[in-house]
């Protein structure tokens, strides 16, 4: 069974960068076709997907945030993982990890999320 593990702070000053890690277990991420993918969401909002990591390596952003993103993997620890910079209280979230057959917010695996406060 795909497991997924979200790790990180979980408190980030204004204007610095938050850093996720994504720990799956059971699968591997470069299983054929899958695609590893971050979402958040807000207080008093709905998903918004942030961007994912093919199995290939391609990788992919929301338009939306695309200019603060960067997705990356380490394969040799099953990991995927996030940086946001420039972060502002607008980035407080829950942060997930998600595995599927496509970019989005539909996915067959998700991590219990972390939450993320960006405060001073």
């Amino acid at each position: 069974q795909v497991q997924l593990q979200e790790s990180g702070p979980g408190l980030v000053k204004p204007s610095q960068t938050l850093s996720l890690t994504c720990t799956v277990s059971g699968g591997s991420i470069l299983t054929n076709y899958y695609y590893w993918n971050w979402i958040r969401r807000s207080p008093g909002k709905g998903l918004e997907w942030m961007g994912a990591i093919s199995y290939t390596g391609s990788i992919y952003y929301s338009p939306s945030l695309k200019s603060r993103t960067s997705i990356s993997r380490d394969t040799s620890k099953n990991q995927i993982t996030l940086q946001l910079s420039s972060v502002t209280p607008e980035d407080t979230a829950v942060y997930y990890c998600a595995g599927g057959l496509r970019t989005g917010v539909q996915n067959n695996h998700w991590g219990q999320g972390t939450h993320v406060t960006v405060s001073s």
